[in-house]
């Protein structure tokens, strides 16, 4: 996939050849699917290693101030678009309904309710999906993450910018080189993917915030101190 296009006949080849070699040398695809695979792991792997490599104190620092919020009464509210979406809703599952004896936390999908997201554009616009709930939902101590692969999506901008007048925390994990998203002043902690992948962007975001809402249960276990 190029930025912000699917992927045609030609982006297919290249990522998949395989699929497009000759039927009678069935060896040399399994050949290929072989290595194919290796490399997509090799890749990832060396990707999330950079990423801890060169975010890992930010993101500590990151669960801190999301700690900081939750033990204040803060509540989590998470949006992205397309992948980013079901990425948004896994993310806030993670922190509000935990398997086993993880603590649950408050949060909300903002993509969840289907009425409000398509009220929304088609009476005022796309644009404005997700800083309308935050004007509605949002108050002054909560806590605004938005997802985005290329870090353009106007949307997520927009939620971002009405989150910072609320008083919001926000936390933004874009792909790329952070697109729009790293030249805006209203996120407090932004984190991006560096890859020219969609499919690694989006399996490095899904370890990396995976790792924050773990860092943060911890981070909260620290400031509370034991429970008796």
């Amino acid at each position: 996939m190029t930025r912000g296009k699917p992927v045609g006949a030609s982006g297919l080849e290249e990522l998949y050849p395989f699929l497009y070699a000759g039927a009678s040398d069935v060896e040399a695809v399994l050949t290929q699917v072989r290595q194919s695979t290796v490399d997509k792991a090799r890749e990832i792997i060396e990707l999330r290693a950079s990423v801890l490599e060169s975010d890992g104190e930010r993101l500590w620092a990151c669960a801190r101030d999301l700690a900081r919020a939750f033990a204040r009464g803060g509540r989590l509210l998470v949006f992205g678009n397309g992948g980013s979406s079901t990425d948004a809703q896994d993310l806030a599952s993670l922190f509000l309904s935990p398997a086993g004896d993880a603590r649950p936390l408050p949060a909300f999908g903002l993509t969840n309710d289907i009425a409000v997201v398509t009220a929304l554009s088609n009476d005022i616009g796309f644009d404005v999906v997700f800083a309308r709930q935050v004007a509605a939902f949002g108050r002054a101590g909560d806590i605004a993450v938005g997802l985005s692969t290329s870090g353009n999506s106007a949307n997520l901008l927009a939620a971002f910018d009405e989150a910072a007048r609320r008083g919001l925390l926000t936390v933004g994990i874009a792909g790329y080189d952070g697109g729009k998203m790293a030249e805006l002043d209203s996120i407090d902690h932004l984190f991006v993917v560096p890859s020219p992948s969609v499919h690694r962007i989006q399996e490095a975001q899904t370890t990396l915030y995976h790792a924050l809402w773990e860092l943060t249960l911890g981070a909260l276990d620290d400031l509370e101190g034991p429970q008796p």
